[in-house]
């Protein structure tokens, strides 16, 4: 295995486990701070704290040329997918929102046989994904009918919205290729999208309803430092090095996560239906994983 994919392996599993903290801290962050300004303040201080670093490591700033490209990624993942995300979970829980959002996986597949004109499934990766949405709809037993409650339909279509806009954001990040080290592509793409956001906050007028205090700051905090730098970082380079298909399963294992962190921290469910849904989604995993090197294997041959 090269130091390259190796790295991309490790980039991986820090997503999988630290994207699936982050609902906990979204759910309590945007009950003290606005949404718009709460991720808009999150990736302007990630994104300088992040380009400073790269700076000083030696890595170049992208050239002009490459800064639409980058704009767009930033605009589509973090603008729209993140932002939406934040706003969501203002009416629906963290493990709501965490489950809608494993359905990244079926839309990045759709998107990337697309952009690639040709179908990137096959027998595992379909068996896969299946036992991935089997293993998330276990987590919730039979409690789907919060799917249709009233007060959920604005955080259930701002989840699903964030989920398209994501997975287009990553299957453009994946076949646009720009000359710049992925991780200061990553810094700039939390920029763009944070002044954007900080930008519409402002328009909305939500700088008067901004309620400062420790939980909110820390929450901030942590999403910054794990949320952004360590976890979109990974993330921009894991798409960089493997398969879409394959990156795409972070979505399967943060539920799990996310949903411990709720029963724990928010005193929500926790049963066997949790345990059954860990199985099916590790297998799940497992399967797509395996229909990826197959893939990988079939293109060097042909």
């Amino acid at each position: 295995m090269s130091e390259n994919k190796f790295k991309g392996y490790a980039a991986w599993i820090s997503v999988c486990i630290v994207w699936g903290t982050t609902y906990l801290a979204i759910r309590i962050g945007v009950a003290h701070i606005p949404p718009m300004l709460f991720a808009g303040v999150r990736w302007i201080l990630a994104g300088v704290i992040f380009v400073a670093v790269l700076l000083l490591s030696n890595k170049k700033f992208p050239a002009f040329k490459d800064l639409t490209h980058i704009a767009v990624m930033g605009i589509l993942m973090l603008g729209f997918g993140n932002g939406l995300v934040v706003t969501g979970e203002q009416y629906i829980s963290s493990g709501l929102a965490a489950l809608l959002i494993t359905t990244v996986p079926f839309w990045i597949v759709g998107f990337d046989s697309f952009a690639s004109k040709k179908s990137m499934l096959n027998m595992f990766i379909s068996g896969g994904l299946l036992l991935g949405l089997l293993g998330v709809s276990a987590i919730f037993g039979d409690n789907w009918k919060e799917l249709f409650n009233k007060e959920y339909l604005l955080g259930v279509l701002s989840i699903l919205g964030a989920v398209v806009a994501w997975s287009l954001g990553s299957v453009y990040s994946k076949h646009k290729k720009i000359n710049v080290h992925p991780l200061m592509s990553a810094a700039v793409q939390m920029l763009v999208a944070g002044v954007a956001q900080t930008i519409l906050g402002i328009i909305l007028g939500e700088t008067s309803s901004v309620s400062f205090n420790q939980e909110g700051i820390l929450s901030l905090a942590y999403l910054i430092i794990f949320g952004s730098i360590i976890g979109y970082g990974s993330y921009i380079y894991a798409i960089e090095h493997l398969p879409l298909s394959l990156v795409s399963t972070y979505a399967y294992i943060n539920p799990i996560i996310a949903v411990f962190l709720g029963w724990l921290v928010l005193d929500e469910k926790l049963n066997i239906f949790m345990i059954v849904a860990a199985i099916l989604i590790i297998a799940g995993v497992v399967l797509v994983k395996k229909g990826a090197e197959i893939n990988i294997a079939k293109k060097k041959l042909s």
